[in-house]
């Protein structure tokens, strides 16, 4: 059984951010993590979350390198005093064409600079590869438990054929607490749908992007709902998906995910 983190939204305030980590690291979470878009800015996000915890590992999931220049996260990380030791850098190939050489190019560059793990982003089959050869781990998202295996599969092949260990696995699950939240996880599920991207991963497993999400309406329905995830990955983050972001709502779900909490007996989520 795989290791719990928690995930929010950049753009999320900071306040909300400071007391959500907080108590992920009082409640054993060993990851928090957070993403990157225009109007967030992940590494401030997790410069905010460093300055009130001393422990729990800090991740970025992800910088995408079309937006954000290797030397730019090099320089930006220093400047925010990021603690390097904790922090869990995650890459990604952003849009444009020349995905994999992007990132294989950015990971040497940051593999060079910075001595925090390297996590890269991976959907398809090619980039899983990359991932084996040049990450510590890889992050995925939006997949169903099973497709946690033929991904492996993939990330294994080129582990392999860099002559390297297989590189830890996490993924990020979105999870939705109550009838509240549901609305925004459909509108989230639609929104990635249509990316091509996703699009194209999304036919790859057979699937609709709901159906790699949980939505429970009780707190102790939790756990069993993650678990076929947690049986297959290193580290499962729960992707918080609340109706409004506001401080109650997500302290709500990092209470209701934390790790060691009992099983209810209601079953699984709807997933």
């Amino acid at each position: 059984m795989g290791a719990r983190g928690f995930g929010l939204a950049a753009a999320v305030s900071h306040e909300v951010i400071r007391a959500a980590v907080s108590a992920c690291e009082t409640l054993g979470y060993r990851t928090f993590w957070v993403n990157d878009t225009p109007d967030g800015d992940g590494l401030a996000a997790l410069a905010a979350a460093a300055a009130v915890t001393s422990r729990i590992a800090l991740g970025v999931g992800v910088l995408p390198l079309s937006r954000w220049t290797p030397e730019r996260i090099v320089e930006r990380v220093r400047e925010l005093d990021l603690p390097v030791e904790r922090l869990r850098l995650g890459i990604g190939s952003g849009a444009g064409s020349g995905a994999l050489e992007r990132v294989r190019q950015g990971a040497q560059v940051l593999r060079a600079a910075l001595s925090c793990e390297l996590v890269v982003a991976a959907l398809g089959p090619r980039m899983c590869r990359l991932a084996g050869e040049v990450a510590d781990a890889v992050l995925f998202n939006w997949l169903t438990p099973e497709f946690v295996d033929r991904s492996t599969d993939w990330l294994r092949e080129g582990a392999e054929a860099a002559g390297r260990p297989l590189p830890k696995r996490y993924a990020y699950v979105r999870v939705a607490l109550g009838q509240a939240a549901l609305p925004r996880l459909e509108d989230e599920a639609a929104r990635y749908e249509r990316f091509p991207g996703y699009r194209e991963h999304f036919q790859r497993m057979g699937v609709p992007a709901r159906a790699t999400a949980i939505a429970v309406e009780r707190a102790e329905d939790l756990s069993a709902a993650l678990a076929p995830w947690e049986e297959r990955l290193d580290e499962t983050v729960v992707r918080a998906v609340t109706a409004n972001d506001r401080l109650e709502e997500v302290l709500a779900l990092v209470e209701a995910a934390a790790p060691g909490r009992q099983l209810g007996s209601g079953g699984h989520g709807v997933s």
